[in-house]
């Protein structure tokens, strides 16, 4: 809000008539007591005669200096001074109109006069600021609240940060988007190939994906040397003709630092058809802008770990897989198999989380397994089986010293329990078989009855499903079955994928 509106709304704010009743006090009588606004216009006293030609002949005259001048009109001698504020400059005009002053008037009755003027000037000119102030400080609180509101719900969204950084990253992205009314928000990061963005469009964005590359482009670039912020929202603002050129789309773009160097910022983006952005939409998204940087630097560091886990978790899987040749694959096939059922069964973030790494490392115990009995052509001998048994404990011994695994080593070690007890390593029963486990068990049968041994070739899904049939409700978790079942049927390109896994192994 400007100055100037600021001004007409506190001065109709003030209490004119406690100065009317202060001056009639003081000269002892009802005296024409006038305010009026810069341009002259009465804003108090306006029913006084000639009180709006005083006003314009004051205005015109433009005596702005200190303490009070004088003004004949017809019968009338009028004192006024300028009525100012510290912070705001001149507000309007002070006036009373009284009888000609004549030699016979004592000196002391004009000089009292004036000196109530100036009494009654510094009154309204504190009232005024007194306003001003808290009109600035309410228009203060109401840009800090959308700050903290902003901040608050960023900060929701980091919770749990270390457990699901993408998706969190990614919904925080989005409640940003909505949060601000904004149709694109986005995270540039170009020296780590990111650019993730989300959407709350006002109408539909055709070519968003240009739209993306020169946001990792020139948009980037110039916000890098520049070292500022940039708002675009002219359609004729010649920096488009290098940035955003044939784009008519309105921009925030806020640099992020890291270790003194810009690597990376967030953009704000809307239609032409919304309204420019403006300072306070300025300070939101660098408000945005510094959160991001610091949980896109933990989103990185989680990216870059979760990439170190898995490839440490393929190495292990791969050298066990080295062992027996016979079983390459099968462990990436029973994770993949397992997801599905997972999210067939709607688990929650943390719970596939778990579910993929269990799934995913639940034979990793069989590195500890003799060649000879791991690798043997035939059928296995009571001890050589009681050493596979071993397998699923041993997978749990191996992983359960890694923090962010303790949880989802439980379906790696029951996996092999049986829905009747009669399993293996503890001999638990029914729903007292960990969730994960008794969803591991299902695709683990699967891919073990179609897959190929050395004494045996792999049979075919349709034997396979008639086998774990037989078995559902003695050896598996016949609900999971179910989903299992349900999931193969209403999604018949799933034995295509899987299928495809096979081959690659």
């Amino acid at each position: 809000m400007g100055v100037q509106a600021m001004s007409a709304n506190a001065l109709q704010e003030i209490d004119f008539p406690r100065y009317q009743r202060w001056l009639n006090r003081t000269v002892g009588a009802e005296a024409a007591f006038m305010v009026f606004d810069k341009a002259g216009t009465p804003l108090w006293g306006k029913d006084a005669p000639q009180a709006t030609e005083l006003g314009l002949a004051i205005a015109a005259a433009g005596k702005d200096a200190a303490g009070p001048h004088r003004h004949d009109l017809d019968a009338k001698t009028a004192l006024y001074q300028a009525l100012g504020s510290t912070n705001n400059g001149q507000l309007g005009w002070l006036a009373v109109m009284t009888d000609h002053f004549g030699e016979q008037d004592a000196p002391v009755y004009i000089d009292q006069l004036a000196e109530t003027m100036d009494d009654l000037a510094a009154g309204i000119s504190d009232e005024y600021s007194y306003k001003d102030d808290l009109e600035m400080m309410t228009e203060e609180l109401g840009e800090r609240y959308e700050e903290l509101h902003l901040v608050y719900a960023i900060d929701q969204h980091s919770q749990g940060q270390t457990e699901q950084s993408g998706k969190v990253f990614q919904s925080l992205l989005q409640s940003t988007a909505e949060h601000l009314n904004v149709d694109v928000v986005a995270f540039v990061k170009p020296s780590s190939e990111i650019c993730q963005y989300a959407a709350s469009l006002s109408k539909e964005i055709s070519n968003l994906d240009l739209v993306l590359v020169e946001m990792r482009g020139d948009l980037f670039r110039f916000v890098q040397s520049s070292g500022e912020t940039l708002i675009l929202n002219d359609a004729d603002d010649p920096r488009r003709a290098y940035i955003f050129t044939d784009m008519p789309y309105k921009v925030i773009a806020c640099p992020i630092r890291s270790s003194g160097k810009i690597d990376s910022m967030a953009v704000l983006l809307n239609h032409a058809h919304k309204p420019d952005f403006t300072n306070g939409d300025r300070k939101l998204a660098e408000v945005m802008a510094n959160q991001l940087s610091n949980l896109g630097n933990t989103y990185l560091l989680m990216q870059s770990m979760g990439e170190f886990n898995q490839q440490l978790a393929l190495s292990l899987i791969e050298a066990v897989e080295a062992k027996d040749p016979y079983t390459r694959g099968h462990s990436e096939r029973v994770h993949f198999i397992s997801m599905e059922i997972g999210r067939a069964m709607g688990l929650p973030a943390d719970e596939l989380d778990d579910l993929f790494w269990g799934s995913l490392l639940h034979d990793v115990g069989k590195i500890g397994i003799p060649d000879a009995v791991l690798c043997k052509p035939g059928r296995l001998t009571p001890d050589e089986h009681t050493f596979i048994k071993v397998h699923p404990e041993r997978s749990y011994e191996i992983l359960r010293h890694i923090k962010h695994l303790e949880r989802a080593v439980l379906g790696a070690r029951h996996h092999q329990e049986m829905y009747d007890g009669k399993g293996y390593p503890h001999g638990l029963k029914g729903e007292h078989i960990p969730l994960h486990g008794r969803i591991i068990a299902v695709p683990d049968t699967y891919d073990s009855i179609t897959s190929s041994r050395a004494y045996r070739a792999g049979r075919s899904h349709e034997v396979a499903m008639k086998e774990i049939e037989r078995v559902s409700g003695t050896q598996l978790d016949p609900a999971i079955v179910e989903v299992f079942k349900k999931l193969v049927a209403a999604e018949p390109e799933w034995l295509q994928r899987f299928n495809i896994r096979r081959e690659k192994a």
